[in-house]
């Protein structure tokens, strides 16, 4: 008889983080040496650190911790909660509907407009035929080789990374099985799936959960960051992080074979009205996608209309209702009621008010906000890393945008709170070391032709690059406009430093004349 194997994750871990959990709450607040600290307060305290340990070690399936966050903070924190924990001697309680509403955040509903946007194109066989098309007219290795990642990455921009991962990987298999086995371009070929679906996400506000993190967030902080302007900015970056991509894989797997012969069959799905219009809705939608400044329907709104017309004609039916990735959904909502409990609480404020942000370096933020993102994303899935530090880093950036702050001035003329979050979910995507840190990458690993030291090193070189580019990018290069007042204030520091020169300048010019006429007098 086979002997039960050892849970360490049921019988260790779990009862280490609820160990921990349970003493964050009880400890008195004073523990925390954070001034006027509520018992609601602390409550989200030990709630924050729940959510990260179960993530990080993935104890329960991440999207089953995301919605276990959402329960505790209805029954902790809420004015519905439970009774004699959730008084207004407690603190702060957060509406129970705001709480809940996670579920159905515009973001949320965003993302689910893309999935059955994805889904339809998967069903009716548009992706089949557009890789077809876009791939069909490459013959040289070199040629086949960026094909496939610029198309890669097209896709993952409006689709989930890993259906995307997951198809190019059937189109590529028959390509890999053609090519010698000693030849070092097949490792090239399988690692350009996990590189171009990593990184073609960051194109777009539905590509990966961390670019929605980060515009719910940002959205609620004041910065409108629609789908168009998010495209204009971060596309242009995902094309360069391709070519970068592109010139190491041919340099570390270069090809023995010049010439790759591509046989991807049409799709068997005969042309009929409901193919017509799913291609239709699909380039429609993208297109109210990107004119959203011109006709002034919002994103989110946007991306219900394909679920509209596809159910209403039948297109969509209740079977495929299953298979929407509900669990990416209900992540991303768990991460929007942690930082619900975050504002609701008072406690943004107070950490604000207990930690001296404003006056840090702003080149160390960044960086140290960029790595922390960057490592854990590595180990945690990054849509969870993303719900965890950006509500945390939203406070951040709030307080060194506080006019009052000594390095106001200077954290807006790098781009203020924009570059920082969208920097931050940027590190996110480009975290691709290990077999276990995305999906795609598990994909690639699957193909038993990749070996992990080689995903690692290739992973390593596109991740610094990534971290460096994407800080100039949206720092220096190419970042978000900065609202008109913040605008303003950067002006108003400019001038005022522009006068503190010209004003010690004149008195050194007196000190220099007053000196002169000392010395003439003697």
């Amino acid at each position: 008889m086979q002997k039960n194997k050892f849970n360490v994750k049921l019988f260790v871990l779990l009862p280490l983080v609820l160990a921990i959990t349970i003493f964050l709450w009880a400890v008195p607040t004073s523990f925390y040496g954070i001034e006027f600290l509520t018992a609601t307060q602390q409550r989200v305290i030990a709630l924050f650190i729940f959510a990260a340990l179960m993530w990080m070690f993935e104890i329960i399936p991440n999207w089953t911790t995301s919605l276990l966050i959402i329960v505790f903070s209805l029954l902790i924190v809420s004015d519905k909660g439970i009774g004699f924990l959730c008084t207004p001697d407690a603190g702060q309680l957060v509406p129970y509907k705001s709480i809940m509403s996670a579920f159905a955040d515009p973001v949320v509903m965003l993302f689910l407009g893309g999935f059955v946007l994805a889904n339809m194109a998967t069903k009716y066989g548009l992706d089949v035929t557009l890789a077809r098309f876009l791939l069909k007219p490459f013959k040289k290795s070199w040629s086949v080789l960026l094909a496939f990642l610029v198309v890669i990455a097209l896709f993952s921009m409006f689709m989930s990374n890993t259906a995307t991962a997951a198809m190019m990987l059937a189109l590529l298999t028959p390509v890999l099985r053609g090519l010698p086995d000693d030849d070092k371009g097949k490792v090239g070929l399988a690692l350009s799936i996990p590189v171009a679906a990593n990184v073609g996400g960051i194109g777009t506000t539905i590509g990966t959960p961390p670019n929605a993190t980060a515009v719910k967030f940002l959205g609620e902080a004041g910065f409108d960051v629609t789908f168009a302007s998010w495209a204009a900015h971060m596309i242009p970056y995902v094309l360069v992080m391709i070519i970068v991509a592109w010139v190491i894989l041919m340099i570390l797997f270069p090809f023995k074979t010049k010439e790759l012969r591509l046989d991807i069959k049409p799709s068997s799905r005969k042309t009929d009205w409901k193919t017509i219009v799913v291609w239709v809705t699909f380039f429609g939608t993208i297109l109210l996608w990107a004119t959203e400044q011109i006709t002034h329907i919002s994103s989110n709104v946007v991306a219900l209309i394909p679920l509209g017309v596809f159910a209403a004609l039948g297109i969509f039916s209740k079977d495929d209702i299953k298979d929407i990735n509900w669990s990416v959904l209900w992540l991303v909502a768990g991460g929007f009621a942690l930082g619900t409990d975050l504002q609701g609480t008072g406690l943004a404020k107070v950490l604000i008010s207990a930690i001296p942000f404003g006056s840090m370096n702003i080149i160390i933020v960044f960086f140290v906000a960029g790595l922390v993102c960057y490592f854990l994303s590595n180990f945690i899935s990054n849509s969870a890393t993303a719900a965890l530090l950006i509500p945390i880093l939203i406070v951040v950036a709030t307080a060194m945008e506080d006019p009052s702050a000594a390095s106001n001035a200077s954290f807006l003329s790098i781009g203020g709170t924009q570059a920082m979050i969208i920097f931050v979910a940027t590190c996110a995507s480009i975290a691709m070391l290990l077999p276990i840190s995305t999906p795609p990458n598990a994909i690639a690993s699957a193909t038993g032709m990749v070996k992990t030291a080689d995903m690692a090193k290739v992973g390593i070189i596109i991740g610094v690059v990534g971290f460096v580019l994407g800080f100039f990018w949206l720092t220096k290069i190419f970042p978000f406009e900065i609202p008109a007042a913040a605008q303003t204030a950067v002006d108003l520091a400019g001038q005022a430093s522009q006068g503190a020169a010209e004003a010690i300048q004149a008195v050194s010019d007196t000190v220099s004349a007053a000196a002169d006429s000392v010395k003439a007098a003697i």
